[in-house]
């Protein structure tokens, strides 16, 4: 896993990286959190509250994470669920008007190479 010199994965806000979901389980490491390392080639480190729209859009570009899949433990995800998303996924959704919302608190800092935080922030639901 990524972490900064005290060991701590840090969010794009520059705390701790805070779980985005246990219930669906999620990260590239099913640990719940968006972290990341070298083998994690898609850059799962965006914690997103799905929508309809998003989980149509993804459907259609060949990512359907509707769809149960049993034999993977996969139950699906339902408007609402929150998950950790690709970051290039975020992005491309964005570009299409159908990006979700963000969970900053749970979004690895890695992101941050991938849009800038003012940006990002526009679409936190973790902010006040």
């Amino acid at each position: 896993m990524q972490r900064d010199s005290d060991g701590i994965p840090k969010n794009v806000l520059g705390g701790p990286l805070q779980i985005c979901s246990e219930r669906p389980l999620t990260g590239f490491f099913r640990d719940g959190c968006c972290n990341t390392n070298e083998e994690d080639v898609g850059a799962h480190v965006v914690c997103v509250r799905v929508t309809p729209e998003f989980l149509e859009f993804s459907a259609a570009h060949g990512n359907d994470l509707s769809t149960p899949h049993p034999e993977f433990g996969f139950a699906g995800l339902q408007p609402g669920d929150r998950w950790c998303l690709c970051a290039l996924r975020w992005v491309e959704a964005l570009r299409a008007g159908a990006a979700p919302q963000l969970v900053l608190a749970a979004t690895h800092e890695s992101m941050l190479e991938y849009h800038p935080l003012g940006e990002l922030k526009k679409y936190a639901i973790d902010l006040n």
